[in-house]
Parts: structure tokens; sequence; C-alpha cells
């Protein structure tokens, strides 16, 4: 009896210790763990997300995992949303501010081809755009991507149908050149050349007299 009161002192300091630095430390949110699984994806696409190597790059428990999400399926799903909030709705709210049209796209088509060559995640959800998880959210960004697009095209005075063809045409050259960064990047420009290349692109499409 004698020996284990004497051990209670210590005890309570280290559970003292242990409690005062979970304190300390701030509670992961549902976005510290989508931000993750992103970067998981970035690395090796959607089979590098798994919880427990995920708790581990956080620096938490699996405890952490569960708290804000029934399975590994609802944090990609919140994943993929974190990935269309972040490169798409937060780049069209970025360039509200410009009230030129053409500015806008040029502007855009800039943004989006600089972050081609950086951002590996494009390619890796193409990869696995089998998956009906990935293939639903790929669908609904690139119909938004499109659709304002084409709204920046009907700015320009094109009709409804001549603006999305022309979005279309642009989107596809974008992907075209997100897949040669990966895959080929020497065979793309960069500094003035890519500006160039970027005019050579869009000149035709924002012309009226081109078909």
């Amino acid at each position: 009896m004698v020996q284990r009161q004497s051990k209670e002192p210590g005890e309570k300091a280290t559970k003292a210790a242990k409690a005062q630095q979970a304190a300390k430390k701030p509670r992961l949110s549902a976005r510290d763990w989508a931000d993750a699984a992103l970067d998981a994806m970035r690395e090796g696409g959607l089979a590098a997300v798994a919880v427990e190597p995920l708790a581990t790059r956080l620096g938490t428990t699996k405890g952490s995992f569960y708290w804000h999400f029934s399975g590994r399926d609802a944090l990609i799903e919140a994943a993929l949303a974190r990935w269309a909030e972040t490169e798409t709705e937060a780049v069209i709210a970025d360039l509200a501010a410009e009230p030129d049209p053409e500015r806008r796209l040029r502007l855009l088509f800039a943004i989006a081809l600089e972050s081609a060559a950086a951002e590996p995640l494009v390619v890796s959800l193409l990869a696995t755009a089998d998956d009906p998880r990935v293939a639903a959210a790929l669908r609904r960004v690139t119909e938004r991507r499109i659709a304002y697009v084409a709204v920046l095209f009907g700015e320009l005075g094109f009709t409804e149908d001549e603006a999305r063809r022309r979005a279309l045409h642009a989107y596809s050259v974008y992907l075209g050149h997100t897949q040669l960064a990966h895959a080929v990047p020497s065979a793309l420009p960069s500094g003035e050349p890519l500006a160039a290349y970027l005019d050579s692109v869009l000149d035709p499409l924002v012309r009226r007299d081109v078909g």
C-alpha cells in the first residue's frame, strides 16, 4: 500500500503532462484530413489514401479520423470536394475582380497552364477515372470549368452554342498541355515562348471571324 502511494504523484504528473500536451495540440479538422488525402493522391494516386499512413503524416491517431468520417470512402469524397473548391471555385472567385472577359480568359489560362506543370493531381485523377467517385468528381469539375469558360466567350459576344464549342476547344488544349507537362515536359515551351504559345491558342478563339 505504501509503495502504491509513493507512485501516485509520478503517475499524476505523467497524466497531467499528457493532458497538457494534448490541450496544446490543435484539434484536426475534416479539412485537414481532406488536404492530407489530396497530398497522398498527388504522390501515389487513389490507392495512397489510407487512414493509418495519413494519421502518421498528420501526427495523430485513427480516432481523429473517425471523429470526422465514417470511413475511407467518405474521406475520398471530402478530398475530391476539396479539390473542386481549391482548384476551380477559388480560381473563379479570384478572377471575378477583372471586369474584362478576354483579360479574364487569358489570366485563367495563364494560371491553368502554369499550374499544370506543377500539379500532378489532375493526371493522377485521370489515371483513376474508372473509379466511380473520381469519375463523378471529374465530370462535375470539367462541366463547371467548361461552363465558366463558355460564359466568358458569351460575354465576348458569341452565341451560347458557339461559346460552348470554343470553351470545349480551349479546355481540350488545357488537358493536352497538362498531360504533356508530366509525360514529356521538354515538348512544351516555357517563359516568353509559353506566353506566345498561349496567345497562339487563344487568339483564334476570341476572334469572331473564326468559325
